[in-house]
């Protein structure tokens, strides 16, 4: 430093100070603490502990050691920042659901899936499993570059050899500064499986490698219902995303009751905060289908689900939650890494399996390049200890009377530095015939060793030959078992299950009870005597009708309109109730004519006053809104009279003339809407009652408290639209059928 640089001061703009250093943060929190290496798939804090490890000795043959020296040792030679992080990054790398392939094995407390914390780093102890091993193989043959540590004392390597595919076999998730990365876990075996396709293929496609590798694999299963072309266009662009839903089932109990049983919970859900939420969201009402929830898990997990009531469906209970809670989630996918040039950005699944297989294969030229050295000068000092054999006797008579032994034997024998070295190091016994067989022995095998990899350097072929059954190797050793079996499930997307409001009410026999001012109520159960009903002064009672609160009712008004109204929504009570004209739009001067319960599939007769009507099926009496919908259409001075059951096969209709008429109901169009068609044709007045019936059995008709039967009522047949003739004996007065 200059002596004159103390005190001085230069005028800088804030902008640009700012800028500057702003960019070296977010450059070094990219490139130093966030994003993963595309090579190894590590950041830098776990690479280091890897490595630390493997320094201290902790492979998986070896004894456990404190949490806390390993975390020390990380913290003071490689990784300048604080302890808890350091402990944190370890401890997922050892968390069996947090990690797919664990790097760390762990014995201790190391948190559980409920979301407890682990226990501090001074009581758990840990080691390196053979997958951390398979990343650091070959790390002391020179086939990676190393760097000096943050202090210079020590040095780090740039990037591990990574024998596993450590990136999309484990994942990575971070944020930094304008970027984040987020990649799923996946199944080590199938994507060597597909590495191995993209060695013999170098074109192939995203889907050839998806015919592979389908899909994540998380540590705590599930089931992945993403859309097969979503995940395709997912892994081609390298952002997308894939919805994971929890795994379930149905047990069934005593007397048709049933349970739902929740064994495996979405990627990174912490089972406690789970249960929580649905506790919550049953005591807002937002999960009105479901009844309970316990948590029976033990070192499996059991979450189980008990319905409101047992006749709703599983499938919609299930889609209820899944809408709700964490149960369904989506995990994202960002490829965004470090290349090997240590630029980020976001690769497809193809270029992450190039960058891999590369540097794999950049791997092995070190490697190799590294044995072969190594070979050379081990073949050099061989040549020289043979060249001792050869002239044994001179050679012993130089070093005993040369002063300097090592230029004489150069200059005697054209020995190398190395190799007059060697000799003079030799042990005595070294001299025996039984070593002279070993080395000439070991001479040849390296020999050969040194051509094969001279070949292998030679040809590209078989270099990536090799690659192949490495990762076949790789395959064998993690891609089945109890590590390496698949554990997600790959579904298909979920048809959409339509959970309608009735899904949520709660099925219960009802009765509903109108009166003739038009007063409507609901009570639960059936009318054991209607007469104990009360109603307001001067009013009585119109109808009682036995439903479900899940029904849908139809109210059928004089002015021709159908009007739905849901049997949930009646007033309820020991009330009067309220207005129908409050549920459903009508006039002052409307009446109800019929109300009864909507059934899929039956018919019904509509006729007005003046004797003019059609058929119209069930559906389309259907009105959602509450002005109802028009279905008889009628003219001045006009009202609807009748909406009964077309159940039968003739129509008998009776006039205010007196006339009955009989005729095949086939004759009445079926029609959705319109004014209709004249039934019966009346000099003065017009339609008095109707009734559809099946002429086998005859015509019947309420008489006091008896019901009277005509079976013959061949007089009275005719053709749609004439008069009629007088009705048989045992008519009531008023004409009407009851």
């Amino acid at each position: 430093m200059p002596d004159d640089f103390a005190g001085h001061i230069e005028d800088t703009q804030l902008k640009d100070a700012l800028s500057e250093r702003y960019l070296a943060y977010a450059l070094s929190t990219i490139m130093s603490r966030s994003l993963p290496d595309v090579r190894d798939g590590l950041k830098p804090v776990h690479r280091r502990l890897i490595y630390a490890m493997h320094q201290l000795r902790l492979d998986p043959s070896s004894g456990f050691k404190k949490c806390a020296r390993v975390v020390g040792d990380v913290m003071g030679k490689y990784h300048p920042h604080g302890d808890a992080s350091i402990y944190d990054a370890m401890v997922r790398m050892a968390q069996e659901f947090a990690a797919r392939f664990p790097m760390v094995e762990g014995q201790g407390n190391f948190g559980n899936i409920d979301g407890d914390n682990p226990a501090a780093m001074r009581y758990t102890e840990a080691r390196l499993t053979q997958v951390a091993m398979a990343m650091l193989a070959g790390i002391d043959d020179d086939t990676v570059d190393f760097r000096p540590t943050y202090d210079g004392e020590e040095s780090e390597p740039v990037v591990l050899p990574g024998a596993f595919p450590n990136l999309l076999a484990n994942g990575a998730a971070g944020i930094a500064v304008g970027m984040a990365t987020s990649i799923p876990p996946h199944n080590a075996g199938e994507v060597c499986a597909a590495a191995r396709h993209l060695v013999a293929n170098p074109d192939a496609t995203t889907a050839d490698l998806l015919a592979h590798m389908p899909g994540p694999d998380f540590p705590t299963g599930g089931v992945l219902v993403e859309d097969a072309d979503a995940v395709r266009l997912a892994y081609e662009t390298g952002r997308g995303g894939f919805r994971l839903r929890a795994r379930w089932e149905v047990e069934k109990g005593k007397f048709g009751a049933w349970q739902i049983v929740v064994t495996e919970i979405p990627y990174q859900v912490q089972k406690n905060r789970l249960i929580e939420q649905i506790a919550q969201l049953m005591e807002d009402k937002k999960l009105p289908l479901l009844g309970d929830v316990r948590d029976e898990s033990s070192d499996i997990i059991r979450l189980v689900l008990e319905p409101k009531n047992r006749t709703v469906e599983p499938e919609v209970l299930m889609e209820t939650i899944f809408r709700a809670t964490a149960l369904e989630t989506r995990f994202p996918l960002n490829l965004n890494v470090l290349d090997a040039t240590r630029t980020p950005r976001v690769m497809s699944l193809k270029e992450v399996l190039r960058a891999w297989l590369d540097h794999r294969h950049e791997v092995l030229v070190r490697r190799s390049n590294h044995r072969l050295a190594a070979i050379e000068r081990r073949l050099e000092i061989l040549d020289g200890y043979l060249l001792v054999y050869l002239n044994l006797d001179e050679v012993i008579q130089i070093i005993r009377e040369e002063d300097q032994p090592r230029p004489r034997l150069m200059e005697r024998f054209s020995l190398t530095e190395t190799q007059a070295e060697a000799i003079l190091n030799m042990r005595l016994r070294s001299l025996r015939r039984l070593e002279e067989m070993e080395i000439r022995k070991e001479h040849k095998g390296l020999s050969k060793e040194r051509k094969d990899l001279q070949t292998l350097l030679g040809s590209e072929a078989l270099r990536w030959a090799r690659i192949d059954t490495e990762l076949q190797d790789t395959i064998k050793k993690f891609g089945s078992g109890p590590l390496g079996d698949r554990r997600t499930e790959l579904g298909v997307a979920p048809p959409t299950v339509e959970v309608n409001a009735d899904a949520f009410i709660e099925k219960e026999a009802i009765t509903v009870i109108l009166s003739e001012k038009g007063w409507i109520r609901a009570v639960r159960g059936a009318v054991a005597d209607p007469a104990e009903l009360k109603f307001k002064e001067s009013d009585k009672l119109k109808l009682l009708l036995g439903c479900f609160t899940t029904d849908r009712l139809t109210l059928f008004s004089t002015s021709g309109k159908a009007f739905t109204l849901k049997a949930a929504d009646l007033p309820r009570g020991r009330g009067d109730g309220q207005p129908v004209r409050l549920l459903a739009e009508m006039a002052n001067e409307d009446d109800v004519i019929a109300f009864f319960v909507a059934v899929e599939g039956t018919r019904y007769l509509l006729a007005s006053n003046t004797g003019r009507g059609f058929v119209v099926p069930s559906t389309e009496l259907l009105a959602e809104k509450r002005t109802g919908k028009q279905v008889l259409h009628l003219k001045p001075k006009e009202e609807a009279l009748l909406c009964i059951p077309a159940d039968g096969d003739h129509v008998a209709v009776i006039g205010e003339s007196r006339r009955l008429l009989v005729f095949p109901l086939d004759q009445v169009p079926e029609m959705a809407r319109g004014a209709g068609v004249i039934l019966q044709r009346y000099k003065d007045g017009g339609l008095l009652d109707a009734k559809v019936f099946a002429i086998a059995d005859g015509l019947t008709w309420k008489l006091g408290d008896r019901l009277r039967t005509e079976t013959n009522i061949r007089d009275w047949l005719g053709e749609r639209g004439q008069v009629g003739k007088l009705p048989p004996n045992g008519l009531p007065r008023s004409g009407r059928f009851g």
